[in-house]
């Protein structure tokens, strides 16, 4: 009997971990070692309740080499960042906003919230608006990945702030993490995935 949780795959099936060849099993259980509990304790999903992966996940057991190489990039990301959560956090929904990706922006507004955005900040981000609450790193780190994400260029102005707001290696960091998330919201909009439904 079909469950209502075999449509958060959007276009792909939904894999059940029996089905996984040995190279789809040894990314499904990182994932679920990492990535899934990681989801619970920032207040979204990553699984179903019996196990299946959802979100860019199910996606990314199609090509599991990639994937763990993706994966790695992930965890170098989170370990040697110069930005803190909350700037990350502005990143992070300011591309799911540009993109449109609703899985990616249901996960980063339980994220945000987390790491201390409030909820009318991260509500904002996610509708695409730039909140008058963001601290002024913040506001550029928006500036910066609004453009970045939507017109492809940064003016030397922009730049400039961005330098002096984050130094050379903040910059780096801040496009690597942005480009992350456009690679993962590129997955989620071409495979049609969706949020889970409210609880």
């Amino acid at each position: 009997m079909a469950s209502f949780e075999d449509n958060l795959g959007g276009r792909l099936a939904l894999l059940s971990p029996a089905s996984l060849n040995s190279d789809q099993k040894k990314l499904y259980t990182q994932l679920q070692d990492t990535m899934v509990p990681w989801a619970k304790k920032s207040g979204f999903r990553a699984d179903t309740y019996d196990d299946r992966l959802i979100g860019p996940f199910n996606a990314m057991l199609r090509s599991p080499a990639i994937s763990t190489a993706i994966m790695g990039v992930t965890s170098a990301e989170g370990k040697e960042t110069s930005l803190d959560k909350k700037v990350r956090e502005v990143v992070i929904l300011t591309v799911g906003a540009a993109w449109q990706a609703a899985y990616e922006l249901y996960a980063h507004v339980a994220v945000g919230q987390s790491v201390g955005h409030d909820a009318a900040t991260v509500q904002a981000l996610a509708a695409g608006q730039k909140p008058a609450s963001l601290s002024p790193e913040e506001s550029v780190a928006y500036d910066f990945t609004q453009r970045l994400a939507t017109r492809h260029q940064i003016d030397d102005e922009l730049y400039e702030q961005a330098i002096v707001t984050f130094g050379e290696k903040g910059v780096v960091d801040m496009i690597y993490l942005a480009g992350q998330y456009m690679t993962i919201s590129g997955l989620l909009n071409t495979f049609a995935v969706p949020a889970p439904p409210a609880a």
